[in-house]
């Protein structure tokens, strides 16, 4: 048991020294060296567990895999939920951080993109459902308004990381909503849709206390407590 844990605590060890070096460097100037050096591991440590450099970036897209939002009542309020709570996170977890940049990476992202293209996926799916029930104005495109609104995020927080360490990505993609919904949400609905860059904490916060009063609270995923989804 104590070996398990040990070879545990040295796989998380050497996930998050690799998303801080990936983070900082990108996918093709990142190398093991750097990682181990982060790590504080032997390269031995770092190869029982990951084979290359491509299958640690791939455990670091896995371990920042995040839980959706709470549903609300309206659809479009879940939408834009996705972002306000990924706003919150990312200055935060280096994993998340690390997510983003190989999925941005020109080097990398034929191998990492699919981050982004899966967050098309859920968001054209929560804005089809938001236009089924009148939430969304009738001319809506709901996959080009979702690809619109994920390269739109994407590119404010590479510009708040270049202008301020991502200090105030909350507060760009705040105004990022309350700049398109407009042109997106019915007007019976626009006055509901909360967009404070607050929300995103609020979110969290929820999320955490939800995941820890679950039946499956207990239960372990490579050794790690499960609320370790939302905060890895």
């Amino acid at each position: 048991m104590a070996r398990q844990e040990r070879a545990i605590r040295t796989r998380r060890a050497v996930l998050e020294a690799a998303a801080e070096v990936f983070a900082e460097f990108g996918y093709e100037a990142a190398t093991i060296t750097m990682i181990l050096d982060r790590a504080g591991v032997k390269k031995g440590a770092l190869y029982f567990h990951f084979a290359s450099k491509e299958e640690l970036a791939l455990g670091v897209l896995e371990h920042a895999v995040t839980e959706p939002p709470p549903e609300q009542l309206l659809k479009l309020q879940t939408a834009v939920d996705m972002g306000l709570v990924l706003a919150y996170r990312l200055p935060r977890e280096p994993l998340l951080r690390a997510s983003a940049r190989l999925a941005a990476d020109q080097n990398a992202r034929h191998f990492f993109g699919e981050p982004w293209n899966e967050w098309v996926r859920v968001m054209t799916t929560q804005l089809t459902e938001a236009k089924e029930r009148g939430e969304v104005l009738p001319y809506v495109d709901a996959t080009a308004t979702a690809e619109m609104l994920v390269g739109s995020f994407n590119g404010i927080q590479m510009l708040s990381q270049a202008v301020c360490q991502m200090a105030d990505l909350e507060t760009r993609i705040s105004r990022m909503y309350d700049l398109t919904l407009p042109a997106i949400a019915a007007p019976a609905i626009l006055g509901q849709i909360d967009t404070s860059p607050a929300r995103g904490l609020a979110l969290y916060e929820q999320q955490r206390k939800e995941l820890a009063e679950s039946p499956d609270s207990n239960d372990s995923e490579d050794g790690e407590d499960a609320q370790d989804r939302l905060s890895a």
